[in-house]
């Protein structure tokens, strides 16, 4: 496995559907589970290559009590955390670059977080 560039230094909830995650190049972001969620690479919810051909996850969304709920996050070695949501999935292997990438695409400035906190009320 490649060794990653960036690397977590802090990961934690500081609200009940948000992550914040700090990296050793300084930075930190904070993504809202459900965007977490929703980008879980497991076969189940992504699809997988099977004898070279792909074969996709359903299409249709499935919304389930729990599924924006953190149950339980371990780490894989030094390259990756696997997350257990309350609703039982917890096959998604969320690599350090995966997470980078989801940190840059889907990270919510304080404006964005407000704005979301708004809307939660």
């Amino acid at each position: 496995m490649k060794e990653s560039t960036f690397i977590p230094t802090k990961i934690d909830l500081p609200e009940s559907y948000l992550i914040r995650i700090a990296w050793s190049d300084g930075s930190e972001f904070v993504i809202t589970l459900e965007d977490l969620r929703n980008n879980c690479p497991c076969a189940s919810c992504k699809g997988e290559v099977i004898m070279g051909k792909q074969v996709l996850a359903p299409a249709i969304p499935v919304f389930t009590p729990g599924m924006h709920e953190i149950d339980a996050i371990n780490s894989r070695g030094n390259y990756a955390i696997q997350v257990g949501w309350k609703d039982g999935h917890n096959t998604g292997i969320y690599t350090w670059e995966l997470l980078h990438e989801l940190c840059l695409s889907h990270g919510k400035s304080p404006e964005e977080l407000q704005k979301f906190k708004q809307s939660r009320s």
